[in-house]
């Protein structure tokens, strides 16, 4: 026969096991609060950081091409879908003699194909060494290196060989430097010189591989995809975009900053619904055991009444009951943060893909941080939905609790 010490902590843990089903009601209210405050708050949190990254690592104010690509480049940028557009090479120079351009320069993109000539469907992006300054800035916080002509940069998802090499159109091509993440399209796109990508549509012409969208001979026609510019201090970005676009015909000027403000909305959105969501998750998770512990008054009237008996104080009574709560809500607040996490970290880039936000996990001290945070606030909300049933328990007077029902 087992023996137990009759401490607080016991007799609330066999209380609770002595009634199964209503411990199980608010473990899993427990469960579902700390689920929403869990994970909505690490949500938010790598939605947040994403979409910062990705507005630092962008680096141009102004994204020029050609007139009706304006979606096609926003799909590159965000969602890293390989796309193709080009207009003549020469809107590169008119943009960065604009006034008001502090700096401008040209980007081609070239689709790779998802057949055996290639590891993978990527988006490949060549720029110019000379005027870049967007992709070299992001090179040198991981190569201190210099690009040379046949290596290329691979973004943070791109999935390399053993040799640190990866397979375009039937060729191997040494990685020089691996990006780090930017919570973009970019991550899975592949860099390199425009050089290198002379070279490499070469070597392709000569293998007898085609382009997409007979890509062919754009490069040698000095066509490009994209110019990036960089408003000069205190310029407009928007004003500038207007500007350019009206002294050039055939283009379309994607603003940075309209992008991203969109996505803050949406992300502003997004929490604002979580913490609505949370604060009647909340509300329930107070009403429904407050609920079930007043509910229980009666049939745990004399089970009270001897425990004073026994000697129990009125405090210890009161102690018992918020006891019993406070654990069921750190089982519950356990079970919702374990199970937000099965959800949330093993599917992050589906639930951004899903969402179309930018994602970028959260480091570890913040995400404990949120984990105690969420334990905590499961914890004390149980207690908090009792303690109207503790105070009114340890009242009773014993002689007529116990002479109740008679």
């Amino acid at each position: 026969m087992k023996k137990y010490v009759l401490n607080t902590n016991t007799l609330a843990l066999q209380n609770l096991k002595a009634k199964p089903a209503r411990s199980a009601c608010l473990i899993t209210i427990a469960a579902v609060l700390a689920f929403v405050l869990f994970g909505g708050s690490i949500l938010a949190l790598n939605f947040s950081r994403g979409l910062e990254t990705m507005s630092k690592r962008f680096g141009a104010d102004l994204m020029i091409v050609p007139e009706g690509a304006g979606e096609n480049a926003q799909a590159v940028l965000l969602r890293g879908e390989p796309k193709y557009f080009y207009f003549d090479a020469g809107i590169a120079g008119r943009v960065a003699a604009a006034e008001g351009i502090a700096c401008a320069s040209p980007q081609f993109f070239l689709t790779s194909l998802s057949e055996s000539c290639c590891d993978a469907m990527v988006q490949l992006i060549a720029y110019d060494p000379a005027t870049d300054f967007v992709v070299q800035p992001w090179v040198a916080e991981k190569y201190s290196g210099r690009i040379e002509d046949g290596q290329v940069v691979a973004g943070s998802r791109i999935t390399l060989r053993r040799d640190n090499t990866i397979r375009l159109l039937n060729h191997n091509y040494p990685v020089a430097a691996r990006l780090s993440k930017s919570a973009s399209g970019l991550d899975t796109s592949v860099f390199m010189t425009m050089n290198t990508m002379r070279l490499l549509i070469a070597r392709a012409k000569a293998e007898g591989y085609d382009f997409l969208a007979v890509q062919d001979n754009e490069m040698r026609k000095r066509r490009i995809s994209a110019v990036l510019a960089q408003a000069a201090p205190g310029k407009n970005p928007r004003n500038l975009a207007s500007t350019i676009k009206s002294e050039n015909e055939g283009i379309e000027v994607v603003v940075s900053q309209s992008v991203f403000s969109s996505m803050g909305e949406t992300l502003s959105g997004f929490t604002s619904y979580l913490h609505v969501f949370f604060a009647v998750i909340w509300v329930m998770a107070l009403i429904v055991p407050g609920a079930v512990f007043s509910g229980t008054i009666h049939e745990r009237k004399k089970e009270f009444a001897l425990l004073r008996i026994l000697g129990a104080t009125r405090k210890k009574l009161a102690a018992l009951v918020l006891c019993e709560s406070a654990l069921t809500g750190v089982a519950g607040g356990a079970a919702g943060v374990i199970l937000a996490s099965v959800i949330i970290f093993p599917f992050s880039a589906l639930i951004s893909e899903t969402l179309a936000l930018p994602y970028i996990d959260a480091p570890p001290l913040d995400i404990m941080r949120i984990v105690f945070s969420s334990l905590f606030f499961a914890a004390l909300t149980g207690p908090l939905a009792s303690l109207h049933t503790a105070l009114k328990i340890s009242r009773a007077e014993t002689y007529f609790t116990m002479r109740e029902g008679e």
